[in-house]
């Protein structure tokens, strides 16, 4: 029989700062896409770690945006959006679309509009197809309910995860303890 495993310490705090709140988070892995939209003014995207899947029926999803940032007047005012899921070899994509003051879409990215108009990433591992219901007011951010439209799903690459602040690429099932370390 294998000793148990000694619990980890936990730091309590009473009081929750901006730092705190963070750092709480940065021990919570994500998945990260790159949410892409156009409200008829150009294409906008950013890189998102908070989508969530809601309901199976009706397919629903959620995913935050800051009221801060550059693509927020444009979501707001959109009707669809696409998810875009990133690969683990996707990280320059994932900083492309994080970086403020850049134009994401130039070159070196690639993209085409789908049939309805929305701005797709080529090369990614998939995508959803979204029409946007909700826009729920949630502290400097926005919530945003969307009902999957459409799922369209190229390849099963690896994922890309933010953990601890920088993107990691997910070991692979087939990776042996050895090899991680």
């Amino acid at each position: 029989m294998l000793p148990a495993a000694e619990a980890p310490q936990v730091e309590l705090v009473s009081r929750v700062s901006r730092e705190g709140f963070r750092q709480a988070f940065r021990h919570y892995p994500a998945g990260v896409v790159v949410v892409t939209a156009d409200a008829g003014r150009g294409p906008v995207g950013f890189t998102a770690t908070s989508l969530s899947s809601l309901s199976l029926d009706p397919p629903l999803i959620s995913f935050g945006i800051a009221t801060g940032s550059s693509s927020w007047p444009h979501l707001r005012d959109a009707t669809t959006a696409v998810v875009n899921f990133l690969g683990a070899d996707q990280e320059p994509l994932a900083r492309r679309f994080a970086t403020s003051g850049i134009d994401r879409f130039a070159a070196p990215t690639s993209w085409h509009r789908l049939p309805g108009g929305e701005p797709a990433l080529d090369g990614t591992s998939g995508r959803l197809t979204v029409r946007i219901e909700q826009l729920v007011t949630a502290g400097d951010h926005r919530l945003v309910l969307a009902r999957v439209e459409e799922i369209s799903l190229a390849h099963a690459p690896q994922p890309l995860l933010y953990h601890d602040g920088r993107y990691h690429p997910l070991p692979s099932a087939h990776t042996t303890t050895a090899e991680r370390s």
